[in-house]
């Protein structure tokens, strides 16, 4: 077979999975697993031959008109570079060792199937917009994974947490994606094609009328889909759902398929020079927030979740100065360990017995009980913090050496402002990283809290994807930055020395700090027993219900979620605590500023229809009724009746008529 035949095939297998999946899953659960498995990892095979077949040379072009459209054509064509073959061996990887996983983690769920079809549709679109070379059809596989996530995370909709997050990420998402479809049609307009290489052809020859107002279109819907300020509040709560639907959302779809765009389309950004700056200054403070909202987080998927949304941030500054083969670097290398992460912390809260949800402040012993986890994590967690030799410290200097060369002016693909933005806040989150990567470890294995109760040994099909994934997570950065760049434009991605080591230097403060802190808080811990909420002096009500916000329990219902005293993060952070522990109150200010004026401007709708529109309506039929009943009053069915009133009704006509002749 072709290369393009093989590419063809990529996204179908998953899409005939899914399609078979939720017509047979139900009525034969025993093709359930099979059809889950089994097209996934034909499409990763196929992911592998098609990157082998490509080779990092000339991208793989291919395209047929789709439909007539009378002015621009939209085409269903294939653009294959080495960026695109790597990122789709990434998303295959990924749902492979989803669909794997889930078979353990969801083997008692009466809706596995459907879950699973779900999963390989979710694969399919982001296969779609990995490869797609027109415009067009990446928006549809883009809208396929909206709803696929509407559907994923509120899997578990028996619980209120799971229903409001998946109708939040549905409605935010889609926030973004309103002003990105006119972005795509404006850019389109510009160009005269949907098609991706014309555009970037045109792009390259002055073609561009608009650059910066599309290029901020187009970002809108960047945020909303990765997760970037202000449309990030979604993420955290999509928390809600099942573990390997966060591992698979944050690794390697959804989230990523905004970075990807971007990469995709970065001389469209680059074009408007406000454009960079303004996505420097949305890396700068997704970065940031992010990382000071980890620090807060009781429950762990929430961590992981603000640890997805800072390092996307990264994706996104690398892209702001113009490298976009550092941030695919960071997003292949971020892929690995996030996936990791997520489902290492699912072999912890499965451990637990719970579906979704798992406080730290609560768990104890889980490094002897969960031993598979606890290496594994550990090592996601060195390279999350980007310590070397892991792979997290080869993609995130990437990112800081490119800022850095053009903060110095020692590049011009990008203005300088955007470098040091980038720079700076790619420094302090690296700080940041290191201190909530440190206090998860503590908090999840060396924790003081009340130990959950002992589920026995986890399945193996969960434990063995978790060694599969700490191989790239130890050893992808290392080979990367020497292969990659003749995969991609060809850039020097090793890291620099002057970042490496304020990067690593700051990454080791951040751990040990941190470390000081938990050691510190371990005596007040021995002192006040969890639950003991009022014997310590900063556990007021005010932060119990900001960490019953953040962690979506009750205030007061359950004293066994209590803050627990000896949390680091609430050391280091103070009084800033209770504010990033609601994520700096954002939900708060969007409900002022957009709920509740919706809901204010239904209900006037509601009372206008029910007392003006409806009193209309009610009065249109009441006139024809009473005419009616008056009507009916004469029909008496007495023939000596209707004959009288004939004769009084002629007597009446001739008089009027005797009237009117004398009268002309």
């Amino acid at each position: 077979m072709t290369t393009t035949t093989l590419a063809v095939l990529v996204p179908l297998l998953p899409f005939l999975g899914a399609a078979a999946g939720l017509l047979l899953g139900r009525t034969v659960p025993g093709f359930a697993r099979p059809l889950a498995v089994l097209p996934t990892l034909a499409s990763l095979v196929l992911t592998v031959l098609v990157a082998a077949g490509q080779g990092g040379g000339p991208a793989v072009d291919a395209a047929t008109e789709l439909t007539p459209t009378g002015s621009v054509p939209i085409e269903l064509a294939l653009h294959i570079d080495g960026f695109a073959a790597l990122v789709a061996v990434l998303v295959g990887v990924v749902a492979t060792c989803v669909q794997i996983y889930s078979t353990g983690y969801l083997r008692d769920d009466p809706r596995y199937p459907s879950y699973a079809a779900l999963v390989s549709l979710f694969t399919s679109a982001m296969l779609l917009v990995v490869y797609s070379g027109d415009l067009i059809v990446l928006l549809v596989g883009w809208e396929i994974m909206g709803i696929c996530s509407y559907f994923l995370v509120g899997h578990y909709w028996e619980t209120p947490e799971a229903r409001a997050a998946s109708i939040k990420a549905f409605l935010v998402t889609k926030l973004g994606d309103v002003p990105f479809l006119i972005g795509l049609f404006a850019l389109a307009t510009d160009t005269g094609s949907f098609r991706i290489t014309k555009v970037l052809g045109a792009v390259a020859n002055g073609g561009l009328h608009h650059p910066t107002l599309i290029a901020l279109l187009l970002l809108a819907g960047v945020a909303g889909k990765s997760a970037q300020f202000p449309l990030h509040t979604w993420l955290p709560d999509a928390m809600a759902g099942p573990t390997p639907v966060s591992a698979l959302i944050h690794a390697a779809t959804m989230v990523a398929a905004g970075v990807y765009f971007v990469a995709r389309l970065l001389p469209v950004f680059q074009a408007s020079s406000a454009a960079m700056v303004v996505l420097a200054v949305m890396a700068a403070v997704t970065m940031a927030g992010s990382a000071l909202a980890a620090l807060a987080q009781d429950d762990i998927k929430r961590v992981l979740a603000y640890s997805t949304i800072g390092q996307l941030g990264y994706m996104t500054g690398a892209l702001a100065v113009g490298d976009r083969d550092a941030a695919v670097f960071h997003l292949l290398s971020h892929g690995a360990f996030k996936a990791l992460l997520f489902l290492a912390a699912g072999v912890i809260i499965h451990a637990a017995g719970t579906n979704s949800l798992a406080a730290m402040s609560r768990m104890a012993g889980l490094r002897d009980r969960v031993p598979d986890a606890y290496w594994t994590m550990t090592v996601a967690l060195l390279a999350l913090a980007a310590i070397p030799p892991f792979s997290g410290f080869f993609s995130k200097e990437s990112v800081l050496g490119a800022a850095e060369h053009v903060a110095t002016g020692h590049t011009g693909h990008a203005p300088g402002p955007a470098g040091w933005i980038v720079l700076v806040a790619g420094l302090l989150t690296a700080l940041l990283t290191a201190a909530y990567a440190m206090r998860l470890w503590l908090l999840a294995f060396r924790g003081r809290g009340a130990e959950a109760p002992d589920h026995g040994r986890q399945p193996l099909a969960m434990n063995a994807v978790l060694w599969v994934l700490a191989v790239p997570s130890l050893a992808f950065g290392g080979l990367a930055f020497r292969v990659l760049p003749d995969w991609f434009d060809g850039r020097d991605l090793a890291p620099t020395l002057t970042t490496s080591v304020l990067g690593t230097g700051l990454a080791l403060v951040g751990g040990i700090v941190t470390y000081g802190a938990w050691r510190h808080t371990g005596a007040l811990a021995a002192r006040v027993p969890l639950g003991a909420v009022a014997a310590h002096p900063e556990a007021d009500a005010g932060l119990v219900e900001a960490e019953a916000i953040a962690t979506h329990r009750p205030a007061y219902g359950d004293i066994a979620y209590a803050p627990d005293p000896a949390d680091p993060g609430r050391l280091l952070l103070g009084p800033l605590h209770r504010h990033a522990a609601t994520g700096f109150h954002l939900d708060a200010v969007y409900a002022t500023l957009f709920v509740r004026p919706v809901l204010a401007g239904a209900s006037l709708v509601r009372f206008l229809d029910r007392e003006v529109v409806e009193t209309y309506v009610r009065g249109a039929g009441a006139v024809p009724r009473l005419l009616g009943a008056a009507v009916r009053r004469a029909q008496t069915g007495n023939v000596q009746t209707y004959v009288s009133a004939l004769l009084a009704g002629t007597v009446v006509l001739t008089v009027a008529a005797v009237l009117l002749a004398t009268g002309a």
